[in-house]
């Protein structure tokens, strides 16, 4: 009934309101209510109006298995009297203390990746600093990179495959034309979103989460909550000046980022689910999260380098070439996006018309029904 921690750990959790209490994340029933944990790990959904949304019938981790399907919000607890807030993250000061700050993070990282359980496993491998530090914790696991050919991705996998010692681990998913229009309509039901970019951003990881799944996987190692809890967005580095970010300092630019955490991991998660694998994230361990949240803006991003702590980090699991290395969004860097828009286009859906990619994505939906 309880995904991702045992009841009585997430019991103690409640009691005690610690949002952060050694876990990777989790969620589903306890004790009469729903609770979700406070960056939204595990999706959680019941059904809308149920008189018991903790009944068996109303409430499941997959939202494709109710009628009309209600998250839970990340750290809270539903009930029959509705929805109430256990758990919000932390907001400590700034650790002053430079070392400190960078060992707390190293800990906390290779802990979690070498803790990981291999057995089944499978990495999902774009050659960054995020994915290149999980695949170093699992040293047998196969690694898996998707793109289109002539892709970042899958250049930038192989280089640093090769740099690890790893290329003979590295397996490559060339994806296709077919492959956008076979499952884009796939994940509409499945996310129960038509937005182009989260379409874009899950293609990659569910046409991986299905390659390794089809060769004997049923666990996906993920990189997911590294660019949000080190700062590696461009927005957050350009904080305050870009207007995507409220947020006058990077370091609040990054916070802003870690709250959007449990929108695109339900996204994640529930693709992963359904192309057969359980994705296993260890950069977004409560240790991992503890060790971040305290960054000043100078280890979060400095001199244009982004995810500053991560890659000082990343030094003792990986060659520099590695740790180093910049690495462009999964939809940009396997071709996801852009092809997705030639496909629009080839389809009539010209650039000039409004939402062009979002009325193809429709188009297929149509075409499925």
């Amino acid at each position: 009934m309880l995904r991702g921690a045992d009841p009585e750990t997430v019991r103690a959790a409640v009691d005690s309101g610690d949002p952060l209490p050694g876990t990777a994340g989790f969620a589903g029933e306890l004790d009469g209510a729903l609770v979700r944990d406070v960056l939204g790990r595990q999706p959680l959904f019941s059904e809308r109006g149920a008189a018991d949304p903790s009944a068996p019938s109303a409430w499941s981790f997959d939202r494709r298995d109710l009628s009309d399907p209600m998250r839970v919000p990340a750290g809270s607890r539903r009930t029959a009297a509705g929805d109430e807030e256990l758990w919000t993250l932390p907001t400590p000061p700034a650790e002053t203390n430079r070392a400190a700050a960078l060992s707390a993070v190293s800990d906390a990282v290779t802990e979690s990746v070498r803790g990981v359980d291999d057995h089944g496993l499978a990495v999902a491998f774009s050659g960054g600093v995020d994915s290149a530090v999980v695949a170093a914790g699992v040293p047998d696991a196969p690694c898996y990179v998707a793109g289109f050919e002539g892709s970042h991705d899958v250049a930038a996998a192989r280089d640093a495959a090769a740099a690890m010692g790893r290329g003979a681990d590295l397996r490559v998913v060339e994806l296709t034309h077919d492959d956008i229009r076979g499952a884009v309509p796939e994940l509409v039901s499945i996310l129960g979103r038509m937005n182009p970019m989260d379409l874009q951003i899950a293609l990659p990881l569910y046409l991986v989460g299905k390659r390794a799944a089809a060769d004997g996987f049923d666990r996906l190692a993920v990189g997911q909550g590294a660019d949000e809890l080190f700062g590696g967005y461009a927005k957050v580095a350009k904080a305050p000046e870009d207007p995507r970010v409220e947020a006058d300092t990077v370091r609040g630019a990054a916070a802003e980022m870690v709250r959007t955490l449990p929108d695109q991991l339900e996204r994640d998660v529930l693709a992963l689910r359904a192309a057969g694998v359980e994705p296993v994230a260890p950069l977004l361990h409560d240790r991992v999260v503890r060790a971040a949240l305290p960054l000043p803006d100078e280890l979060l991003v400095a001199d244009g380098r982004r995810k500053v702590a991560l890659r000082e980090a990343a030094r003792g699991l990986v060659p520099e070439s590695v740790a180093s290395v910049e690495k462009k969004a999964v939809q940009y860097g396997t071709y996801a996006s852009r092809e997705l828009d030639r496909l629009a286009r080839q389809a009539g859906y010209k650039r000039r018309m409004d939402d062009h990619v979002e009325k193809y994505v429709r188009s297929l939906v149509e075409e499925e029904r």
